[in-house]
């Protein structure tokens, strides 16, 4: 049976990414659903091998103003109820703790995570990351800790950076799955969040991004190795 990983995506970029990236070369399908553009989900059925929530422009708690974020948090609750590989990548590790009943939104400092800051492991599970990390970022919202969750990462502006729940759902507040590709759009796109407090200048961007980005891909390949494995 041919294995297929649900990316469930909050825009219509280009499918370059590392996740994409990574079902390519192992051998699953990427079954790409976009609720926003009016796609169902579907059930958890025996041919899906894990599922991937994106980042993206809307705001966890604002399922009554776009009303396909229910769509995503059924799917969400179905994931966990089936046990399924899941990962939340920033808006959608957002939307996993709010699902948990969890508060997610702007904190109250109003700064800006853009550009490539480091994360620091917690040291809860020394098997997740062996030590700080500069990692892709554009953000100003973040959550509280789902209960019974493991605190996996946090940075200097942002305590809650990564998450376990369980053995098989994580949560990333960060954007490893950005090449450089990926994030040099977001440079061009995101002009306004220059202005933002806490955001790095693009001149710091571009400095971090060339001295860290192979450790970040090599990291996040490493994780999703372990945490989807191959078809």
């Amino acid at each position: 049976m041919t294995q297929r990983v649900v990316l469930v995506r909050h825009g219509h970029g280009p499918n370059d990414d590392r996740v994409v990236n990574y079902l390519t070369e192992v051998g699953f399908v990427a079954d790409i659903r976009k609720p926003f553009a009016g796609d169902t989900l579907g059930d958890i059925t025996d041919d899906v091998a894990g599922t991937v929530i994106y980042g993206g422009m809307y705001n966890a708690y604002d399922a009554a103003l776009h009303p396909f974020l229910n769509e995503e948090y059924r799917w969400i609750g179905a994931a966990l109820d089936a046990g399924i590989p899941m990962l939340g990548l920033c808006q959608g590790a957002q939307m996993i703790a709010f699902h948990q009943g969890e508060w997610a939104g702007a904190p109250d400092h109003g700064r800006h995570e853009f550009g490539f800051c480091e994360v620091t492991p917690t040291g809860a599970d020394p098997d997740f990351m062996p030590g700080p990390l500069h990692v892709a970022q554009s953000h100003f919202h973040t959550f509280d800790l789902p209960r019974g969750a493991v605190h996996l990462a946090r940075s200097e502006q942002y305590e809650n950076q990564a998450f376990r729940l369980g053995e098989k759902t994580y949560g990333f507040q960060f954007h490893p799955e950005q090449t450089i590709e990926g994030f040099r759009r977001w440079q061009n796109e995101k002009t306004a969040t220059y202005e933002q407090p806490g955001a790095q200048d693009r001149a710091t961007q571009d400095k971090l991004m060339y001295t860290h980005d192979a450790a970040q891909a090599e990291w996040f390949y490493t994780f999703l190795a372990g945490f989807l494995g191959r078809p």
